[in-house]
């Protein structure tokens, strides 16, 4: 079994917000397979499924964003994984806007779920498809930034990107992690203004 986890923040004042894309893809990922996050499970809402013939259990942790490695090594202790059966869905506010970046592994880059995720688990050898979320400018709040909704013009750009998110997932598991890299660690195209 593998487990694919999206980050964000519970609460639907967070819902269309920067950090909440690993959320939006986990939803996405859930959708195209028929499935919804009707179980909870270790302080995370669960959906079971089945993903290019493997089983897969995705999960959204229900605590906030830096606490996500409370749910994560519950999940990976109640059905015996490694961090190598985990796949993270995460935003990342050094890429830019649309574009996706898978890693094998890797530090937490500043991440605080991702930081609490590998401070839970004492390992950092889990796959993570970053999704990128730069502000056009910079911006003195990243915070702030993170946590307001994205603006009206940016939703195709964020929908396209969720989208080839929940594909490379897709590709992960049915192909291996280094195809997933080699097809979605390109440079997207600037969205248009």
């Amino acid at each position: 079994m593998k487990l694919i986890v999206g980050l964000g923040n519970p609460g639907y004042q967070y819902h269309l917000t920067p950090h909440n894309l690993g959320f939006m893809a986990a939803d996405r990922l859930a959708e195209d397979s028929g499935v919804r996050f009707s179980a909870r499970e270790a302080q995370a809402a669960v959906a079971a499924t089945e993903i290019g013939g493997a089983p897969v259990l995705i999960a959204k942790p229900e605590t906030f964003m830096n606490l996500s490695g409370l749910a994560v090594e519950r999940l990976v202790e109640r059905h015996h994984l490694g961090a190598e059966d985990l796949i993270v869905l995460v935003d990342e506010v050094e890429l830019p806007l649309g574009s996706i970046r898978i890693r094998a592994r890797g530090s937490a880059g500043g991440h605080n779920g991702l930081k609490s995720i590998i401070g839970a688990l004492g390992a950092d050898g889990f796959a993570r498809v970053r999704m990128g979320v730069a502000p056009e400018a910079p911006v003195e709040d990243r915070v702030s930034y993170l946590l307001s909704p994205f603006r009206k013009h940016d939703l195709e750009a964020v929908a396209e990107m969720v989208e080839r998110a929940a594909e490379a997932v897709r590709v992960i598991l049915g192909e291996g992690i280094q195809k997933a890299m080699n097809r979605f660690n390109r440079r997207a195209s600037p969205p248009e203004t």
